[in-house]
């Protein structure tokens, strides 16, 4: 399969996501008592439901994604550019639009068009189908898989691509770019951190360069796994 991939038919992305709110206390009643239910599957010890509200941010039911970063592989005089976009807002529903616009225009330009993430068919991309569908957007016709057979869902999965079938194994995006040569997107925060950087600091751009950074390193990892020659750092390029 991927000796038949091009990589500028491919747009990486990845999304950084917070609880609906800042803190459990501020959850309407009737929310509270389903994470109540929720986190009661993974409490420790004396933890109380109030105590892992962070981890609300990674369930699309109680979450809400404040940016979602894509980036794509461009050839200047035969080298390879990377340009990478952020959208990223206080008001979900605005961000989600823009990119579904973005998406269905960039999927439309040639039937080998694909989407990559690192974790993304278990996390990003159902995530990201759901905050559209509970905002009333209509998916885009990438996401809108129901129905589709296998070979006509047009998404690539770096953790995929290295379990090799092994489905009980996973290696983070961090560990596989270590390993890897690759810089590590990981020298300001990690995703534990976006929601203080997001609350506390009301700092979206920084989370931006946080998401962008992984968005590059997984495309620096997929042409790893193709055997292509990394992106130079001074190819990198932000879209404002």
């Amino acid at each position: 399969m991927l000796d038949r991939l091009q990589p500028e038919n491919i747009l990486f992305i990845d999304i950084e996501t917070v609880p609906q709110h800042p803190v459990y206390n501020e959850v309407e009643e009737n929310i509270q008592k389903l994470w109540d239910k929720k986190a009661a599957f993974f409490l420790k010890d004396d933890q109380t439901p109030a105590d892992v509200y962070q981890r609300a941010g990674i369930y699309a039911e109680f979450g809400k994604i404040v940016c979602i970063s894509a980036g794509v592989i461009h050839y200047v005089k035969g080298e390879m550019h990377f340009k990478v976009k952020s959208f990223a807002n206080d008001d979900e529903k605005k961000l989600l639009m823009e990119f579904a616009d973005m998406l269905d225009h960039f999927m439309s330009k040639s039937p080998d068009r694909n989407l990559c993430g690192h974790n993304a068919k278990e996390f990003d991309f159902p995530y990201i189908a759901r905050r559209m569908l509970i905002n009333g957007i209509k998916l885009p016709q990438a996401l809108n898989i129901a129905g589709k057979k296998p070979w006509e869902i047009k998404f690539i999965d770096t953790l995929d691509l290295w379990k090799f079938g092994d489905y009980k194994h996973y290696t983070s995006l961090n560990l596989l770019t270590t390993i890897f040569g690759i810089p590590s997107p990981k020298d300001d925060i990690d995703g534990s951190q976006v929601a203080d950087v997001y609350y506390r600091e009301n700092d979206l751009d920084r989370i931006a360069i946080y998401c962008e950074k992984d968005v590059l390193a997984t495309a620096q990892l997929l042409l790893r796994f193709m055997g292509k020659p990394l992106i130079e750092q001074d190819y990198f390029e932000r879209v404002i």
